[in-house]
C-alpha cells in the first residue's frame, strides 16, 4: 500500500529548507536542485509545489505571516472584557514571544533579505504586502478605542505605523542582537501603547 502524503506538510518542509539553504548559500548561489536535495526530494517533486525560488520565498513569508495574523485577529476581535490597549499590548506580547521561539527562521528569513538585496533583488514589497494586514489591524483598534473613549484622539496612520515600526524594530533585534532583553522590549512596546490611553 503506498504511503500516503501529507502535501501542507511536505510544503512546509519545503519552504523550511529552502530558507535554510538561501540562508547557508545566500539568494542567488541556491537553487532547486539544492533546495531538493537538502529537503531529501526530487526536483520534479518540488516543481509540483513551486515554480521558482521567488515564489518559494514569498510562500515561505506568507506561511508565517497568515498564522500569526489569524491569531492577531482573534486576540483584537475576540470575546472578552480586554479594551483596545490591552489588547494591541497582548499582540505585541505576542510578537515578541514568537521572534523569540522562531529566532533561527527569523535569522533566516532577515539573512536571506540581506543577501538578495547585495545580489540587487528587493523583497519589501513582499513583506510590506504580507504584513500590511497588521498594520490595517492595528489601525482599526486604535479607531475603535478612540470611538469608545479607551484611547485620545490621535493621528490613526501614524500611531499604528509607529506600533507596527516597534514591532519591526523588536523582531530584528532578536534576530541580530543576543542581548536581547525581552522584559526590556515588552516594556518599552507597553509604554508606547499606554500611553495613547485617553
Amino acid at each position: 500500500m503506498p504511503k500516503k502524503i501529507d502535501h501542507e506538510e511536505r510544503k512546509e518542509h519545503i519552504l523550511k529548507t529552502a530558507l535554510d539553504v538561501f540562508a547557508r548559500e545566500g539568494y542567488r548561489d541556491s537553487n532547486l536542485s539544492l533546495i531538493a536535495e537538502r529537503a531529501g526530494l526530487s526536483r520534479p517533486t518540488i516543481y509540483q509545489y513551486f515554480h521558482d525560488k521567488e515564489e518559494i520565498y514569498y510562500y515561505a513569508v506568507k506561511l508565517v505571516t497568515g498564522r500569526l495574523f489569524t491569531k492577531y485577529s482573534e486576540i483584537a476581535w475576540g470575546k472578552g472584557d480586554d479594551d483596545e490597549i490591552v489588547r494591541m499590548k497582548d499582540i505585541l506580547r505576542d510578537i515578541i514571544d514568537e521572534a523569540i521561539s522562531n529566532e533561527d527562521a527569523l535569522m533566516n528569513l532577515m539573512a536571506v533579505m540581506l543577501s538578495a538585496k547585495k545580489e540587487g533583488v528587493d523583497f519589501a514589497d513582499v513583506i510590506q504586502h504580507r504584513t500590511a494586514k497588521l498594520s490595517i489591524l492595528f489601525k482599526r483598534l486604535i479607531r475603535q478605542g478612540i470611538t469608545n473613549g479607551t484611547i485620545k484622539p490621535v493621528d490613526i496612520a501614524l500611531s499604528a505605523s509607529e506600533i507596527f515600526a516597534i514591532a519591526e524594530t523588536i523582531c530584528f533585534q532578536v534576530a541580530f542582537f543576543r542581548s536581547f532583553s525581552r522584559e526590556e522590549a515588552y516594556s518599552f512596546a507597553s509604554s508606547y501603547i499606554e500611553g495613547l490611553r485617553a
